[in-house]
């Protein structure tokens, strides 16, 4: 892993456990987090797997699996229009059927306002934001949110134990992060992905790259935006950049494309895509 330098944080905060919520599932641990370089606080999410807390695991050190939009990830009460993905659920069940290795997950809260200021690498139209702050996501992931955990848990260091993701404009930036700091992320996730903003940009720097991370999930529904058009616009973006994947030399053991029939924009299709989505990226 990429030196990472100091926490964001001088003083460490106390992470708040979560029990008693129905809609939680496992450890799950709230932490405020003050970011210095986008100069806002948010809460991170750390789920922690069974037995993490065991004895016999203290010298124990798990993958970790980074996912924007934290609010939506585990908990319908904080989740948009209070459908969550489950990702608590999921990653329980499918660690105690041994389908995936025990790992830790962070859910990286957006700020609400300042969501699409910080998940736009560039200047866009549609939607209009002239002065984007997204190219200060790939340092505030590393250099602080990523450092913060390491130097709070048991994390497993290399790009075969760190994943990223997201969703829409969350899954842009995840993809823009993993293109820009090459060799840091071993596993990501790319859910139904904006590559339309400013003129299909990320596509075009996306046909130059080659060290993409050694799996990738890549999904979208053919019913994203309602309107046939954009729909079939938004899959023919997917799909080229699957190909764009292929020619730099991702065979099948390396990506997955999944083109649902039917399924919109919303929590509720990444939720149902999320445990195929996380056995491929940490699965055996």
């Amino acid at each position: 892993m990429e030196q990472t330098g100091q926490s964001s944080q001088d003083v460490k905060p106390q992470a708040t456990q979560i029990a008693g919520n129905p809609s939680v599932a496992g450890d799950l641990r709230l932490q405020e987090f003050q970011s210095r370089i986008f100069r806002n606080t948010r809460t991170l999410r750390v789920w922690l797997p069974p037995g993490y807390e065991a004895p016999e695991n203290a010298s124990r050190h798990y993958p970790a699996f980074y996912l924007n939009d934290g609010q939506n990830l585990f908990d319908r009460a904080t989740a948009f229009a209070g459908v969550e993905w489950g990702v608590d659920e999921t990653a329980e069940r499918l660690i105690l059927e041994q389908k995936v290795a025990p790992l830790i997950i962070v859910g990286i809260d957006n700020t609400g306002v300042d969501r699409m200021k910080e998940y736009l690498p560039y200047r866009s139209f549609s939607p209009r934001l002239l002065r984007p702050q997204g190219k200060r996501y790939p340092d505030f992931l590393i250099h602080e949110v990523m450092a913060f955990v390491h130097a709070n848990y048991r994390v497993a260091s290399g790009p075969e134990n760190t994943g990223l993701g997201g969703s829409s404009l969350g899954g842009l930036i995840a993809m823009y992060t993993a293109i820009s700091r090459p060799q840091i992320f071993g596993r990501l996730l790319i859910e139904s992905p904006s590559l339309f903003v400013s003129g299909r940009k990320i596509l075009k720097e996306s046909r130059y790259f080659r060290d993409w991370p050694e799996r990738v999930s890549l999904a979208i529904g053919t019913r994203e935006a309602g309107r046939d058009d954009k729909d079939r616009r938004f899959v023919e973006d997917v799909l080229e950049l699957a190909n764009i994947m292929r020619d730099a030399g991702l065979n099948e053991a390396r990506l997955r494309v999944n083109i649902e029939e039917g399924a919109g924009h919303n929590e509720g299709s990444w939720a149902r895509r999320f445990p195929e989505a996380l056995s491929f990226l940490f699965g055996a």
